[in-house]
């Protein structure tokens, strides 16, 4: 009989008796970039997605809220403290910090942590792969601002939690959406149908409508889907995130001499706090119109800057996140015009037409996204009544297709009525997307 059974038997006896005690030398998700391609890529590509692009947030630490510990994704165990220092680089006197954070137990011997550290001034990152006790030195503060926010709030730490390795290899997943060729369209397609379910089956010719513009009217709804280049990329992720199966909109428009056009808005009106002070810095006459006028509609103050906005947000006893979370107002005008996105734009117009009825001063159309439009029941239910061009026997659709390879779908579509509020307080998560009933 061969000892070589029992041996791994003893083997595996010993791992169970005293796993609890002993550190494995590696994992097999850490040893995989170093095997052959062909052997460690497909697993790679499975174990890690885009998601792992998304920071968790650990906590925050100032100087006198002593330390904040957690787990890791490599070190289990590790804490973090903040102290002031006197000195700076650039003679302001507004001193610096230092970050001390200790990193014990890891998992194993080949695995590293990567952490984001962040305020409303600055953003930056390190990684970690030695169980010890490292330091992050911040020289000097931006401007007093920045150390009186600190003081209040502390630095924030946020967790990559796929770390390193993961965090590179979701970046692999994202940077070929952009590409402008057929391996950037096939990645596009990879992508929505590995993490929103799209299934893009292919159409039989024609692949394009003949329009009669006596069918097409006013108010006529399009949904438009770019699967290449770099709007293509753009757009895929924009689906990602918002959980819409179309990454732009248009509405069609006869006027007086029955000639037809198409409008569009393209202004989007975003907001990410990390984000907010780096593009202040860099292009400071935009940074007003894109998040300190909307912060102040919030408020209900006017030309507050970021560290104003945070200091009264502070007297309110609000939290930053929750000044995000308070609604856009459709009749909110901003120094240059109304900043609608373009969903936002065709809703308002039917929002002027009456196509809420009573509860349209309820409904406030900028608080929603492309897939809260499509999801409306407002369009036509009876495909008998569509027009002949666009009943494509094979597509069987509930709505007309006019281009495109690919059928085209809307999960959702024309089934719910609209309510008061709607869409106010809707979490729109990767990949379940799940909306809550009147939410």
């Amino acid at each position: 009989m061969s000892p070589f059974p029992f041996l791994v038997l003893l083997i595996i006896t010993l791992f169970s008796s005293f796993g609890d005690s002993l550190k494995v030398p590696f994992r097999v998700n850490d040893l995989l970039p170093v095997l052959p391609p062909g052997i460690s890529w497909p697993v790679l590509n499975n174990l890690h997605s885009a998601v792992d692009l998304l920071p968790s947030f650990v906590g925050s630490v100032t100087p006198y809220n002593g330390s904040i510990e957690w787990k890791g994704a490599c070190f289990f165990d590790n804490q973090a403290k903040l102290e002031f220092t006197d000195g700076d680089r650039n003679g302001s006197g507004f001193g610096g910090a230092i970050l001390y954070l200790k990193t014990e137990e890891a998992h194993s011997w080949t695995c590293m942590d990567l952490y984001v550290f962040a305020t409303p001034y600055r953003v930056t990152w390190d990684y970690y792969f030695s169980a010890r006790e490292h330091t992050l030195k911040l020289d000097s503060w931006e401007e007093p601002a920045e150390l009186e926010y600190v003081k209040q709030h502390g630095i924030s730490v946020f967790l990559m939690p796929a770390g390193m390795l993961g965090t590179l290899l979701s970046l692999v997943d994202v940077l070929p959406l952009f590409s402008n060729t057929a391996w950037g369209q096939k990645s596009n397609l990879e992508f929505l149908k590995k993490h929103m379910g799209a299934t893009f089956e292919r159409r039989i010719q024609p692949w394009r409508a003949t329009i009669d513009p006596a069918d097409v009217h006013s108010g006529d709804f399009l949904a438009v889907s770019k699967i290449r280049g770099r709007w293509g990329g753009f757009e895929t992720l924009e689906k990602w995130v918002t959980g819409a199966f179309a990454g732009h909109t248009a509405v069609c428009l006869k006027d007086d001499m029955g000639n037809l056009w198409v409008g569009e808005s393209g202004h989007e009106n975003e907001k990410v706090t990390s984000v907010m002070s780096m593009w202040t810095r860099m292009q400071p006459a935009y940074a007003a119109n894109m998040w300190n006028e909307a912060l102040n509609k919030r408020l209900g103050t006017e030309d507050l800057d970021l560290h104003d906005i945070l200091l009264e947000t502070e007297k309110r006893g609000i939290t930053f996140d929750e000044l995000l979370a308070i609604p856009e107002q459709d009749d909110w005008e901003y120094s240059d015009g109304k900043s609608t996105t373009c969903v936002a734009f065709i809703l308002s117009m039917y929002k002027e037409a009456g196509i809420f009825g009573p509860i349209s001063s309820s409904i406030q159309v900028t608080e929603f996204t492309i897939r809260d439009a499509y999801m409306l029941r407002i369009f036509e239910d009876n495909q008998t009544r569509l027009p002949r061009w666009c009943q494509n026997e094979n597509d069987r659709l509930p709505f007309c297709q006019i281009l495109g390879e690919y059928r085209m779908e809307f999960p959702g579509y024309n089934t719910l009525d609209p309510y008061a509020n709607m869409n106010e307080h809707c979490p729109s998560l990767p990949p379940t997307y799940d909306r809550p009933s009147q939410c």
